[in-house]
C-alpha cells in the first residue's frame, strides 16, 4: 500500500509540468516586452557575440523591450544594450522569435492559479542532438561536473583525445558509494582507474545499507563508431576486498530483510544503449538502458532544460534489478540561474530523492539530499 502511495505521489509531482501546456501568441498577439526562452542556442550566442560578450552563454537571460520606438533595448543578464547595436537580421529574428514570455501580461485574481501554467510551452519539446552528442569520439566531452553520480566530466586535450572524471558511478545517488573514476580517451577508446574516497559515503550517510563500494581497480571501454549510441566496457578489481573491508562495508546490513551493500570483486562486463536527443532546448540529454556492474539501469538525464523561463537539470534512474542490492529509483532536479551575472549558468542546485526499501522493509524515501552541478566551460 505504501509503495502505491509513493508511486502516486511521484507521478503527481512530475507529470503535471509536462501535461499542462498551452500554445503561445494565440491569434497573433503582439508582444513588445518579453523574455526570450533559451531554446535557440545559435541565436542566443549570435546576439551576445554582436555586443562583444565573451564567452557567450546559450542559456543567458535575454529580455527585449520594444515598447518605446525611440528607446528600444535588449537586456542580457541584467545589462542593457541598445537594440540598434544588433545587426538588422538579428533584430528581425528577435522580433519574430516564437518563444516569448510576456512581461506585460495582465494580473488578476485568477493569476495566482494560472500564471505558471500559461507560461508553459510545448512547441519545441524535441529537437535533434548536437554534433558532440552523436559523435563516438567526441561524446565524452562534457562541461558539467556533478557532485554525486551523473555523466562524467570530460575535458578535451585535442579533439578526440581527452580526460574524464567522475564522483560515484554514472547511475548512483548521493553518498551511496565511495567510487571515484578517472579515464583517458582516444578515438572512442577509453581506459582508467576506479579508486575510492570513503568520505564520499561516510560524511552524511554512515548508516546506508544499499551502497556499492570498491577497493581499487581499472576499466577499459569503447564507443561503437556508428553514432554515440552503444558503449561497452570491462571493469576489473585489482585488490580483492579483505575480511576487514567486508565487515566495514557491510556494517549496516539487515540480513533478515535482505538489505545488503555491494562490494566489488572480480571482473564485470558492462554496456549502455542510449539515444542522445535535445529536449526542451537542453544542451545535453539522453535516454538509456544499461547494465553496469551486474545491475540493470533505465533512465533519462538532461542538462539545461528550459521551461516557463526556468533552466534546470533533470534526471531519473531506475535500477529494477541487482545481483546483491535492493532495487532503487533516483530522481535528480537541479535549478540553474540561482546566482547573478556569470554565476547564473555556473552551477545548479537541487534535491535528489532515492526510493528503495527502508530499514523496516517498506518501500519509501531512503535518501533526500541536495546535489550540485558545476558548469566548467561553455555549453556544447
Amino acid at each position: 500500500m505504501k509503495y502505491k502511495f509513493n508511486l502516486f505521489l511521484i507521478l503527481l509531482l512530475i507529470f503535471p509540468a509536462f501535461s499542462l501546456v498551452r500554445a503561445q501568441n494565440e491569434q497573433g498577439e503582439k508582444i513588445e516586452y518579453y523574455q526570450m526562452e533559451p531554446l535557440d542556442d545559435s541565436l542566443f550566442i549570435k546576439i551576445q557575440q554582436e555586443v562583444f560578450i565573451d564567452p557567450p552563454d546559450p542559456k543567458a537571460e535575454i529580455i527585449a523591450d520594444l515598447r518605446d520606438p525611440n528607446n528600444q533595448t535588449i537586456s542580457i543578464k541584467g545589462v542593457l544594450y541598445p537594440f540598434l547595436a544588433l545587426k538588422p537580421e538579428t533584430r528581425a529574428k528577435i522580433i519574430t522569435y516564437p518563444f516569448k514570455l510576456n512581461l506585460e501580461e495582465q494580473i488578476n485574481f485568477g493569476s495566482v492559479f494560472s500564471r505558471v501554467l500559461e507560461k508553459l510551452r510545448i512547441q519545441k519539446v524535441f529537437t535533434p542532438p548536437t554534433l558532440y552528442q552523436i559523435s563516438s569520439t567526441l561524446g565524452y566531452i562534457n562541461p558539467f561536473l556533478q557532485l554525486f553520480g551523473g555523466e562524467r566530466f570530460g575535458v578535451p586535450i585535442k579533439q578526440d583525445i581527452g580526460l574524464s572524471f567522475g564522483l560515484g558511478t554514472p547511475y548512483s545517488g548521493p553518498l551511496e558509494t565511495n567510487i571515484v573514476e578517472g579515464d583517458f580517451h582516444i578515438l572512442g577508446f577509453y581506459g582508467g582507474v576506479l579508486g575510492k574516497v570513503d568520505a564520499l559515503s561516510e560524511t552524511l550517510n554512515s548508516k546506508y545499507y544499499n551502497g556499492i563500494y570498491v577497493t581499487n581497480g581499472y576499466q577499459i571501454g569503447y564507443v561503437v563508431p556508428f553514432g554515440n549510441f552503444f558503449e561497452f566496457s570491462y571493469q576489473h578489481i585489482i585488490t580483492p576486498p579483505t575480511k576487514t573491508d567486508s565487515i566495514y562495508f557491510n556494517r549496516n546490513n539487515i540480513d533478515s530483510l535482505n538489505l545488503k551493500s555491494k562490494i566489488l570483486n572480480g571482473s564485470y562486463y558492462s554496456w549502455e544503449l542510449r539515444y542522445p536527443i535535445s529536449i526542451l532546448g537542453s544542451t545535453r540529454a539522453k535516454f538509456y538502458v544499461a547494465k553496469y556492474l551486474n545491475e540493470l539501469h533505465l533512465g533519462f538525464t538532461g542538462r539545461e532544460l528550459s521551461l516557463a523561463g526556468s533552466t534546470f537539470d533533470f534526471g531519473f534512474d531506475a535500477m529494477p534489478s541487482s545481483d546483491v542490492r535492493q532495487p532503487e529509483y533516483i530522481f535528480n532536479l537541479m535549478v540553474q540561474k540561482i546566482a547573478e551575472n556569470w554565476g547564473s549558468s555556473a552551477f545548479a542546485l537541487g534535491p535528489t530523492l532515492v526510493l528503495s526499501k527502508d530499514n523496516k522493509g517498506n518501500f519509501g524515501a531512503v535518501t533526500v539530499l541536495f546535489n550540485v552541478r558545476l558548469k566548467i566551460g561553455t555549453s556544447l
